[in-house]
């Protein structure tokens, strides 16, 4: 496909494509910025696209890529991997009783206790 008669059929599917991006992302800005993307990459790879093929459902699925891609990216982002053996005590509240000599007495007690059971 010549570039000119691409970028013909690049800008006549422009609206569609913003439909498309806004039920993706639902928000508009998101939504310009995914049909951005799409356009340029469908640009870049203009020699990928065969001519007399559905070019409408070609953009789709570029434009469905890019999104997934980035979904995928935030979620990848966003998840906290915990790295620590078994620290579960920085987790505790700084009154957890370790500091007071009651409470260290009465787990004394308790443990005396525990091993006078048969």
């Amino acid at each position: 496909m010549k570039s000119l008669s691409f970028r013909k059929d690049l800008v006549g599917v422009q609206d569609e494509l913003l439909r498309f991006a806004y039920k993706l992302t639902t928000d508009r800005e998101e939504a310009n910025d995914l049909l951005q993307e799409t356009s340029l990459k469908a640009l870049d790879n203009e020699d990928k696209y065969t001519p007399d093929t559905n070019f409408k459902g070609w953009m789709y699925t570029i434009m469905r890529n890019i999104f997934i891609n980035n979904y995928r990216k935030v979620v990848r982002d966003q998840t906290f991997i915990d790295r620590t053996d078994n620290l579960y005590h920085l987790n505790l509240p700084q009154d957890a009783g370790f500091e007071s000599t009651e409470k260290a007495y009465d787990l004394k007690e308790m443990h005396r206790v525990v091993n006078t059971l048969p």
